[in-house]
């Protein structure tokens, strides 16, 4: 599969760098399609068509591969929500604190969701929307496309298996290139393949409905007034937006946003500079972390877009 060059990682845009790499993003979009329901795979399947395998997986990378284009520059700020926490002290997200402007992946998945049902737009303007939703739910589970602190570790050095890097990138694709290659023959459809096997009958099978959950214990977005769902989160999005232009916010994605961010806390940033993240005991802690944030977000896509499509998630 081909990888985004880790060079991209550094500069003034560091931090919208992309999560997972393609491995990764089509890793998430070959799980979901795994879980998809009759009417969201129909639609996936007629939307993204031949150029995309009609599959999540090829499609997943796209937002990346397009938002240094002039075109596409907007987007940059969508991939990504600035938590301005203190890891590994503390780590939280707060919408109304990090998400500037309210540019930024949180408000980017309730846009492209009430766009993706709007028949009044093209297919291709559908598609689109399809196609930032398949990248924007993987982007949300990387721990660190979900954190501000030293430009989400772009700014902290690091080495990949001797190779001079920095802490995004080796998150983003050193460690799970490594990990894909020995032992998953180096191909994100076997990789997904292995992780939908353990979602389905294996040590996920019995975590997999709690993924789905939208309830923040220790940080509720709603003070408990009712039980938020990702039915009722996008059943009240799609309401408010067919009167209100206004971008309303989700529960789900900022609850599954703080779920990812207190990975910095334990696991990302426990960190010393010049370290080797592919080996060693960072590696190790590090890859069961990857390992189920991509599952998760695979699920967690397919059950979103499924309830976008028929109305339930369709999942256990």
């Amino acid at each position: 599969m081909s990888l985004l060059n880790s060079g991209l990682l550094i500069g003034l845009l560091a931090q919208q760098a992309a999560a997972w790499g393609d491995l990764g993003h089509e890793t998430i979009g070959y799980v979901a399609q795994q879980f998809l329901a009759p009417k969201a795979l129909a639609f996936v399947q007629s939307s993204l068509g031949s150029t995309y395998s009609e599959s999540l997986g090829p499609a997943a990378p796209w937002a990346d591969s397009v938002k240094y284009e002039t075109a596409y520059e907007w987007s940059q700020p969508l991939h990504f929500v600035d938590a301005n926490d203190n890891p590994p002290t503390s780590c939280s997200v707060e919408q109304t604190r990090d998400c500037g402007d309210d540019e930024c992946i949180l408000t980017a998945i309730a846009n492209y969701t009430t766009r993706v049902v709007d028949t009044s737009l093209s297919a291709s303007q559908r598609q689109e929307a399809l196609k930032f939703i398949d990248h924007f739910l993987g982007d949300i589970g990387q721990p660190l496309h979900v954190e501000n602190y030293e430009v989400g570790g772009n700014d902290i050095d690091a080495k990949c298996s001797g190779s001079s890097t920095n802490l995004h990138a080796a998150w983003d694709t050193g460690m799970l290139t490594k990990n894909v290659d020995a032992n998953h023959g180096s191909s994100a459809t076997t990789y997904a393949s292995y992780l939908v096997g353990e979602i389905q009958s294996g040590s996920y099978q019995s975590l997999a409905s709690s993924w789905l959950s939208c309830t923040s214990i220790t940080e509720p977005v709603n003070n408990k007034r009712h039980t938020p769902s990702i039915e009722s989160d996008i059943r009240n999005l799609l309401t408010v937006r067919a009167k209100d232009t206004t971008i309303t916010p989700l529960e789900c994605p900022l609850v599954w946003a703080r779920d990812a961010n207190a990975y910095d806390c334990t696991v990302v940033f426990p960190f010393s500079k010049d370290e080797d993240a592919c080996t060693g005991t960072y590696y190790t802690n590090a890859i069961p972390v990857i390992d189920l944030q991509l599952a998760k977000q695979g699920y967690r896509l397919a059950a979103w877009l499924n309830v976008i499509f028929d109305g339930a998630t369709n999942l256990p």
